[in-house]
């Protein structure tokens, strides 16, 4: 389970904010290489390094032209100044705000996180859930997607997704729909509206809860940069549920993360002649926890011994109770409105007549069988 631990929390120098907000220019998402720079130099000499082209490791060099062409230009101020216009912030590793649990990246860390909308991301992460599956889903996921986050809102747990159509939209309305809070984590910047279709749910989820990313204001999306924000997804999580997937999915990616990062995967089965539900099964044959509804979602995520799901049985009946020789007398009565005499069913149920006897006025008493002269009959 994840925790608050909060040992790092310390006052960032606007140096080292401005150096951050440089190094989201110029550096892709998850780029390791600048991330090892990062940890061995700081982010301020890392930017000074890639900015000029100097004193960088052979992994870096070959890129360096690369790095430079985007460094051209670049005015991390009025980055910063535009994002405040907009309502967003600049959250940095060490901020108040960071989410510890993405540290768990290590070089692949995001380099700071561009935050929209007003609530803590530090304490929004600590109790949620990612809810993700596939952007071709089904009528069947659209409503398991739906439900599901609006129960885990009504649970107090916050509802994490990618922002995309299928599975990721149904996840947020859920959410949105219960009043809940739900965080999209864009794979362009915080002010670019993708997709075109989102534009609404987009300003929904900034207003009642928040949108992150990695890339800074104006970014577009590729498709490498839906991978790696796969990532942050799952780092940020307590665990990763995969609504609905094909067995090529970006969710399954997402859950691969998760699992490598030591987060709970959780799949939601489907009908095995579904395509769009073959990726779900293979987690689970893979040992993903199967989970039908939020309840048993939360069991996963929660506190052990704590929020487990209610046990589930069907209905109890009469028939429940009977065993042994009552079993064998109720059985030897045959249907229809004649029933049988004791000696009929003595046979049948091969006791004896003492035995079968009892055996009825219990039935009886239950309410099964009933006395008509000498027959007994089915009730």
């Amino acid at each position: 389970m994840l925790t608050d631990t909060r040992a790092d929390v310390r006052v960032v120098p606007e140096a080292e904010r401005l150096a951050r907000a440089t190094l989201c220019r110029i550096v892709e998402p998850g780029d390791e290489a600048a991330g090892l720079l990062i940890q061995q130099h700081g982010p301020v000499e890392t930017a000074r390094r890639l900015t000029r082209g100097d004193g960088l490791p052979a992994a870096l060099r070959r890129r360096s032209e690369g790095y430079q062409a985007r460094a051209a230009g670049v005015d991390p101020a009025a980055d910063l100044d535009r994002a405040g216009r907009l309502g967003a912030r600049l959250v940095c590793p060490g901020d108040e705000d960071w989410p510890s649990q993405l540290d768990d990246l290590g070089p692949a860390r995001p380099i700071a996180l561009w935050v929209r909308g007003g609530a803590s991301l530090r304490l929004l992460a600590l109790r949620s859930v990612a809810v993700v599956g596939a952007r071709a889903c089904t009528a069947y996921g659209t409503h398991v997607a739906t439900g599901l986050s609006a129960d885990l809102a009504d649970a107090a747990w916050v509802v994490v997704s990618g922002g995309a159509y299928g599975i990721d939209a149904a996840a947020h309305r859920g959410a949105l729909a219960a009043t809940g809070i739900t965080v999209g984590v864009l794979a362009c910047g915080v002010d670019q509206v993708y997709p075109r279709g989102h534009g609404a749910l987009l300003t929904r989820i900034a207003d009642q809860g928040l949108l992150l990313s990695e890339l800074p204001l104006g970014a577009h999306p590729t498709k490498p940069r839906f991978l790696l924000r796969n990532r942050v997804i799952a780092a940020l999580t307590r665990g990763t549920v995969v609504v609905e997937a094909a067995r090529r999915s970006g969710a399954l990616s997402t859950a691969r993360r998760a699992r490598d990062l030591n987060r709970l995967v959780m799949a939601v089965p489907g009908p095995v002649t579904s395509e769009l539900s073959a990726g779900a099964h293979a987690l689970v044959r893979a040992g993903a926890a199967l989970v039908t509804d939020a309840a048993e979602v939360i069991e996963q995520v929660g506190g052990i011994g704590v929020d487990l799901a209610p046990t589930r049985r069907g209905p109890t009946v009469p028939l429940d109770a009977i065993g042994g020789e009552a079993l064998l007398v109720l059985e030897a009565i045959p249907a229809g409105p004649c029933g049988a005499p004791v000696e009929q069913l003595v046979r049948g149920a091969g006791l004896s007549p003492d035995t079968v006897l009892h055996r009825l006025y219990e039935l009886g008493s239950l309410g099964l069988v009933e006395r008509e002269g000498s027959h007994w009959r089915l009730a």
